[in-house]
C-alpha cells in the first residue's frame, strides 16, 4: 500500500510537471507571437527643445511615428545643451531596452562615448541634423550637406551686392558641425570675389537674442560700411533684423538658413533678403524611418542627405 501510494504520488508530480511545461511552452509561443507584433521602441534625445528648427524636426519624427502608430513607440527627452546629460539619456534608453536611439547631438566632437555605448549593446543608433563623422556598423546619419547652405547664402549675397562689400557672419555654436561648415561655405564663395570682405564672424549660439546683440555691436563698429549679414540660421537672422530696425538701418541685407515659418514670414515682409530651406520634417521623419527599418532588418543607407534649397521672394510660395 505504501509502495502504491508512493507510485501514485510520483505519477501525480510527473503529470503536474508535464502540465507546467506544456503551459510554459504555450506561454512561450504566445509571447513569441506577441514579440513579433510588438512595437519598435525608439528613444530620441534632442539637443535643445527650445531650438526652433529642432521643434519642427520633432514634428516630423512624431508624424512618422503616428503614421505607423501600431508599430512604433517613441519617447523624446531634452538634453538642454548638456553633453553629459545627453550621455545619461542614451544610457537610460539602453537600460529601458529601446530598440533604437535617435540623437541630435549637443556636441558633434564629443559623440564617441554615445556611439561606442550604443554599438556595444547592439542598439541601432541614428544621428540626425548634426553629423558626428564616424559611423560604425549599426550607426546612421540623416541630414543635409551643411557646406552647401553656406555656399547658397554667399552666392546670393555676392550677386545682390555686385560682388563687393563688407559682410559679417553670425555663427551657431562653435562645437557644431553645421555652424562650422555653413561658415566654411560662406568663406569659400566670398574668396572668389576680390571686393567682398568678411569683416567679422561671431557665435550667436543659434539664439535670436544673441543674434540681436552681436548685430548691435557690428552696427556700432562698422557703421555704414557693413552691407550684409550671413546668419547660420533664421533665428539669429531674425535677431539681427530686430537690431537693424532699432537702429533704423534698412540698407543691410540679412540671409538665414532653415526657412522656418518665422523666417518665411520675415522674407515675405521684406525684412529677410533670403533663406535656405532645410527640410526639418524630412530629416526628423527620415531619422525615425531609418531607425525603424534598421531594427526590422531592412536595408538602409548609412548616410541619407536631404538637399538644401535657396528661398527668395521669387519662389517663396513653393515653401509655405
Amino acid at each position: 500500500m505504501k509502495k502504491l501510494f508512493k507510485k501514485s504520488l510520483a505519477l501525480l508530480v510527473a503529470a503536474a510537471l508535464c502540465l507546467g511545461l506544456l503551459a510554459g511552452c504555450g506561454a512561450g509561443e504566445e509571447a513569441g507571437g506577441s514579440d513579433k507584433e510588438s512595437k519598435v521602441k525608439i528613444g530620441v534625445s534632442i539637443a535643445n527643445f527650445d531650438d526652433t528648427f529642432l521643434t519642427y524636426m520633432m514634428d516630423g519624427m512624431k508624424a512618422y511615428a503616428e503614421k505607423h502608430g501600431d508599430k512604433i513607440d517613441i519617447e523624446f527627452v531634452d538634453a538642454k545643451e548638456d553633453m553629459a546629460k545627453q550621455m545619461d539619456q542614451v544610457e537610460n534608453f539602453i537600460v529601458q531596452q529601446k530598440d533604437a536611439i535617435v540623437v541630435v547631438p549637443v556636441d558633434t566632437s564629443a559623440t564617441d562615448p554615445i556611439t561606442s555605448t550604443a554599438t556595444k549593446e547592439g542598439v541601432k543608433l541614428v544621428y540626425v541634423n548634426r553629423n558626428p563623422g564616424k559611423l560604425p556598423e549599426g550607426t546612421y546619419y540623416v541630414g543635409s550637406e551643411e557646406i552647401v547652405a553656406g555656399r547658397l547664402q554667399m552666392e546670393y549675397l555676392a550677386e545682390a551686392l555686385d560682388g563687393k562689400g563688407k559682410i559679417a557672419i553670425l555663427m551657431g555654436k562653435l562645437d557644431n558641425e553645421g555652424a562650422l561648415k555653413r561658415t566654411e561655405g560662406n568663406e569659400e564663395i566670398a574668396a572668389k570675389f576680390g571686393e567682398i570682405e568678411i569683416v567679422d564672424k561671431q557665435t550667436g549660439l543659434w539664439q535670436r537674442n544673441e543674434g540681436m546683440m552681436k548685430t548691435e555691436d557690428w552696427i556700432n563698429r562698422f557703421g555704414n560700411d557693413l552691407k550684409a549679414i550671413a546668419s547660420n540660421n533664421d533665428d539669429m537672422a531674425l535677431g539681427a533684423i530686430q537690431a537693424l530696425k532699432d537702429a533704423k538701418r534698412e540698407d543691410i541685407l540679412v540671409v538665414g538658413v532653415d526657412a522656418t515659418p518665422d523666417g518665411l514670414a520675415a522674407l515675405e515682409a521684406g525684412d529677410l533678403a533670403a533663406t535656405v530651406f532645410q527640410d526639418a520634417a524630412g530629416q526628423g521623419g527620415g531619422a525615425v524611418e531609418i531607425a525603424f527599418k534598421s531594427v526590422k532588418g531592412e536595408a538602409v543607407e548609412t548616410v541619407t542627405m536631404i538637399p538644401f534649397k535657396l528661398v527668395t521672394p521669387e519662389n517663396i510660395d513653393d515653401f509655405k
